[in-house]
């Protein structure tokens, strides 16, 4: 493994977010197993909260799919690096006042949040809405 993904593994085991990851799979009834660049895939997550194909926790991917593609999981470990910088739990207030300014500005909680973007919105499988403000003047005018 690249030295940069066992820097990751390891900072997010040192600042709780992977231990909280592996707990809400265990209370999330996942089958864990190890993925690519530290890891760990958590396949079956049985809550419906949040409401998105995968989400990341430390280095702890939980979907309720039985399946990844390449493309998602190489989207959620560009979350578990965000993880790491954000230095664990902080990540999570960051990440929802970054969701709330993106509903704000288009609609929609991924394509304005600088962690879906910076993790790629197209590798995510998310839209990219456009600015509350440009819809309405491109259908106000006529002509």
């Amino acid at each position: 493994m690249n030295r940069r993904y066992r820097f990751r593994r390891a900072m997010n085991y040192v600042n709780l977010a992977t231990p909280l990851g592996l707990l809400i799979s265990v209370v999330g009834g996942a089958t864990r197993q190890r993925g690519p660049n530290g890891l760990v895939i958590a396949y079956g997550y049985r809550y419906n909260f949040p409401i998105a194909g995968a989400f990341t926790v430390g280095n702890v991917v939980l979907t309720k799919r039985d399946f990844l593609d390449d493309r998602l999981i190489l989207h959620e470990g560009r979350h578990a690096t965000q993880w790491a910088w954000c230095v664990g739990l902080p990540m999570l207030p960051l990440y929802l006042l970054a969701m709330l300014v993106s509903v704000g500005l288009c609609g929609h909680q991924a394509s304005y949040n600088v962690f879906e973007r910076l993790a790629g919105l197209d590798d995510g499988g998310y839209p990219r809405e456009p600015l509350r403000w440009r819809r309405r003047a491109g259908h106000g005018r006529s002509g």
